[in-house]
């Protein structure tokens, strides 16, 4: 951003009576970014049997995230909390026809709808570690694998609606919906905001998740170098 449209911004701020308020607290941010590199990883890695722990690894991380994500909302900040953003039915009603009608109601913190998707996303990541952990422990056939399959293609779906929300939303509330949960950061007024972004328990989290990391890579087998050649030169002698 040049000097000219940060000076645009800063204007357009106090014009609206609004200044930048801290919003999104740090293990928010942390938790959605960490969700979104398990998940991609985790897709990727889906159909490779060579990358079959990095797929469990990733896959048992987002349980654990979520895990983290639900006692958040119970005793995070202000709009980390559930009772900040779930909402009834006629909320949410109320916020899809204010869309369609071209002038959405605002919400400091996460909109009737998009709660809903986020509430959906915890629930599915759920359902994926569990029919994951029943596939990856061949505890119920075949159609485990399937199921997990299923509820991962459903997870993918909601992703992408997520996404295309998001871009919508932006447009019509005509504000970068995408920035804050980088910077933490919104426009608004400073009985608003936050007062702290809790970088001290994002650091746990963070922790916490490169140790599971290193665990699972220390726990892994380790093929010795010479082992995929001789397996080669023994398939040559064999034929």
């Amino acid at each position: 951003m040049n000097d000219t449209s940060a000076s645009r911004a800063e204007h357009d701020l106090h014009a609206s009576g609004s200044t930048r308020i801290l919003v999104w607290d740090a293990p928010v941010r942390v938790f959605h970014w960490l969700m979104v590199v398990s998940f991609a990883g985790a897709w990727l890695t889906a159909e490779s049997e060579r990358w079959r722990l990095l797929h469990v690894t990733l896959g048992y991380t987002m349980v654990g995230l979520v895990a983290f994500r639900f006692v958040w909302g119970l005793m995070g900040t202000r709009y980390a909390r559930f009772s900040s953003f779930v909402r009834a039915p006629a909320a949410v009603a109320r916020y899809l026809t204010s869309l369609v009608k071209g002038c959405p109601e605002r919400y400091v913190g996460h909109n009737p709808a998009g709660a809903i998707a986020i509430l959906a996303m915890l629930l599915v990541t759920l359902a994926i570690g569990i029919t994951g952990w029943a596939a990856y422990n061949s505890g119920g056939g075949e159609w485990v694998g399937q199921l997990h399959e299923g509820v991962a293609n459903t997870m993918l779906a909601l992703v992408v609606v997520h996404i295309a929300a998001v871009l919508v939303s932006s447009l019509l509330h005509r504000e970068n919906l995408v920035r804050p949960m980088i910077s933490g950061y919104k426009p608004g007024t400073p009985d608003e905001g936050i007062r702290t972004a809790r970088w001290g328990f994002a650091a746990l989290v963070i922790a916490a998740v490169f140790a599971w990391w290193w665990v699972q890579w220390q726990s892994a087998p380790h093929q010795p170098a010479g082992a995929a050649t001789d397996r080669r030169a023994h398939a040559d002698s064999d034929d």
